[in-house]
This record gives C-alpha cells, sequence and structure tokens, in this order.
C-alpha cells in the first residue's frame, strides 16, 4: 500500500502533528512501508498459535502482602486543620 501527500496530511492531521512539507516524502515512504509489512503479517496463519501476554513468558515475582509499617494516622492528624471521625476535611472546591 503506497500513501499520496494528501493522505500524510489528513493523517499528520488526525494526529495533530505539524510536519514540513519537505519530510512529508518521507513519512510516505515510511508509514507505507509500516503498512506493507502489516499487510504481510495479516498473511501468516496464526490458528495454532495460542494468544500469550508476554513474548518471553515471563513470571511477575510478588512479594508477600504484609503489613510493614504502623498505623500513623492520628499522628498524621494532629497536623491537619480539620478532622472528624477519622478523616481530613477539605473546603469543597466543585460546586
Amino acid at each position: 500500500m503506497s500513501l499520496d501527500s494528501e493522505e500524510i496530511k489528513k493523517i499528520a492531521n488526525l494526529a495533530k502533528l505539524q510536519i514540513e512539507e519537505s519530510d512529508i516524502p518521507g513519512y510516505a515512504k515510511n508509514l507505507s512501508s509500516i503498512l506493507e509489512l502489516v499487510k504481510r503479517m495479516d498473511s501468516v496463519n496464526t490458528d495454532e498459535v495460542t494468544p500469550m501476554a508476554h513474548p518471553l513468558d515471563a513470571v511477575q515475582r510478588l512479594r508477600v502482602d504484609e503489613v510493614t509499617e504502623a498505623d500513623q494516622r492520628e499522628h498524621f492528624q494532629e497536623h491537619a486543620p480539620k478532622v472528624e471521625d477519622g478523616l481530613f476535611l477539605v473546603p469543597k472546591v466543585i460546586e
């Protein structure tokens, strides 16, 4: 698929990109190459391929979910201008 200068201008406008007139042929060539690659990839049979979440089949190491700090809410709320029932009171900002 080959893109012309008008299509590149339209794409740039949609993407809110400002490109120089002299750069349009380069963009057209590069985007056309990308679209050609996608077209070739689309013809590959992937019926027997299992979808993966990660190409390297990596596993996330997780730490134990445990409390590591003491509750300091009362200490922090001592310095707050207004507190009620353990909650910080703030001025209304939206009508």
